[in-house]
């Protein structure tokens, strides 16, 4: 197979970035004035087998998009081995143009450079504009070490199963910093009842006895491929506000497919430092709450599959029952003793009967909106020659005024705009 390789990379021109809404607050950001990991992870693909297009998606804000572009523009650069393409706003803008054209609308909330769900809906559209028949996607703070890193990745994927079942989509794992694929997340007396770690080490265990390939109850979305007939006909959430690759699994299944664990492949997970935990656990309240809403919203709906949370013991079915909400006062008020972050932990127990229940109430039902037009989206771009022409040359005219400016004026900026002809 011949997968494009798709590396979101998050840049902000301030020292802790500014979200314009749920969907935007990210789990790490680099700063414009930081070197950041995607260097040391282009530097590490560089030693892998078979690596063909390489597409980077720079999502920033919009006063910093320009300067953000330069900056990831810079560092892939020094890698020449590699064939690399970044992805801003001007070309962005082509696809949206000819979204219009298509009749298809602008899709300016699910697809995007704002939120982890449109920056991969993003790299679906590009992988499906440029004919590739899978896609995988890596985070820009993993290293991987192994040379046959993407045949592994590729391995069985487009294959049945002794039972027939097609392999369309695979995970792997990742090893921290220790080493070890479990999970470091301490189930301390403040987590009683928010024990994700170990129902994690505990599903992972089971997992790395088993069989090379088994039916998955988890996905590093820094370790993911997907055939062209997953991403095809089942895209992204753009409404959940994290945890979006495990919420893919979620809408695989509903859509009659799944996601495979491959405890063959591997690759090392080195994140920077992060924001504070009582943070985190704020976007998880209003993660877990929706995804929770959105389940019950689906069985209400004839034509999809069923997804229950005893099927998805031990984890993360806990997190899908009923008793959510009540998990997640008691792990605030727990953890407002137990933490340093105090004030953020009673906020978010307010937040659980407030802000978080109405999101999840009002969204619910808008990706399964979405999701029933993202296959006539598909069909209307695959191997789009207008707009592969055009983005191509997006690319190849940046790399060019780059070069241009680093000859005259290392300090200049510029703004690349091309205009689609209006039909084939």
């Amino acid at each position: 197979m011949n997968p494009l390789i798709i590396v979101p990379t998050y840049i902000s021109a301030r020292e802790k970035a500014r979200p314009t809404g749920h969907h935007t607050v990210y789990d790490h950001v680099t700063p414009l004035s930081r070197p950041g990991e995607l260097g040391r992870m282009l530097k590490s693909l560089q030693r892998v087998r078979g690596v063909g297009q390489v597409v980077i998606p720079v999502a920033a804000e919009r006063d910093a998009a320009v300067p953000a572009m330069q900056k990831v523009q810079a560092i892939c650069a020094q890698f020449p081995s590699l064939n690399i393409i970044a992805v801003g706003q001007a070309e962005l803008a082509l696809i949206r143009q000819r979204f219009e054209q298509l009749n298809m609308g602008r899709m300016e909330y699910e697809i995007g450079l704002e939120g982890y769900s449109a920056v991969r809906n993003l790299g679906l559209v590009l992988a499906n504009i440029f004919g590739y028949d899978s896609v995988v996607f890596l985070d820009d703070d993993v290293v991987i070490q192994d040379p046959e890193f993407l045949a592994k990745g590729v391995y069985g994927l487009g294959k049945l199963t002794r039972r027939g079942i097609p392999i369309l989509a695979k995970t792997g794992y990742y090893l921290n910093s220790e080493g070890t694929y479990h999970s470091k997340s301490q189930d301390k007396w403040y987590n009683r009842y928010w024990e994700q770690g170990s129902a994690f080490n505990s599903w992972i265990d089971s997992a790395m006895r088993g069989p090379r390939l088994s039916r998955s109850n988890h996905v590093c979305g820094g370790c993911l491929v997907l055939h062209r007939e997953a991403y095809r006909r089942v895209c992204f959430d753009p409404w959940v506000v994290r945890g979006e690759d495990l919420d893919y699994m979620l809408n695989l299944r509903m859509y009659g497919s799944d996601i495979w664990f491959d405890n063959k492949w591997v690759m090392l997970h080195l994140p920077p430092d992060t924001k504070s935990e009582g943070t985190r656990f704020r976007q998880d309240i209003f993660r877990w709450l929706y995804e929770y809403r959105k389940m019950e919203y689906a069985r209400t709906q004839i034509d999809l599959n069923q997804v229950k949370p005893e099927s998805l013991m031990p984890y993360p079915g806990p997190f899908l029952e009923s008793g959510i909400r009540h998990r997640i006062m008691r792990t605030a008020l727990l953890r407002s003793f137990g933490r340093p972050d105090k004030k953020q932990y009673r906020n978010a127990a307010k937040v659980a009967f407030t802000d978080a229940t109405a999101y999840a109430e009002s969204n619910c039902s808008k990706y399964f909106e979405f999701q029933y037009i993202w296959p006539e989206l598909m069909a209307r771009t695959e191997n789009d020659r207008i707009l592969r022409t055009a983005l191509l040359e997006s690319a190849a005219l940046r790399h060019g005024e780059m070069r241009q400016q680093e000859s005259l004026d290392p300090g200049a900026t510029s703004e690349i705009r091309l205009n689609l002809p209006d039909s084939e």
